[in-house]
């Protein structure tokens, strides 16, 4: 399964962004997720949604972000709004199911102060 992030860019901080990943299958049965990564830290899960739209939130976003899943078109979006400094990342989309997991290539967000 190929997974396809879009969506990173430049904002100000308390701007808004809007990711969005595309998978290359059926992704009803997995749960979808995003991730990100800072420079010397370690990837975090920022934000999960199951197959049945239960929905998990890092503490550090919740409030501000929200994930959202198409399955009939396969894609699965992460919409953050008051952007802060410390949301700069690379974001990653996650495909996982049992010891399954895919990764996209990553989109970078940089909030500036």
């Amino acid at each position: 399964v190929q997974l396809q992030a879009s969506g990173g860019g430049l904002v100000q901080a308390g701007g808004s962004l809007r990711l969005s990943c595309a998978a290359s299958r059926s992704i009803t049965s997995f749960f979808m997720g995003w991730y990100r990564q800072s420079p010397g830290k370690q990837r975090e899960l920022v934000a999960r949604i199951a197959p049945n739209n239960v929905r998990d939130y890092v503490d550090s976003v919740k409030g501000r972000f929200t994930i959202s899943r198409d399955n009939a078109k396969n894609t699965v979006d992460l919409q953050m709004n008051r952007l802060k400094p410390q949301d700069t990342a690379v974001y990653y989309c996650n495909l996982a199911r049992g010891g399954l997991h895919a990764w996209g290539q990553g989109t970078l967000v940089t909030v500036s102060s």
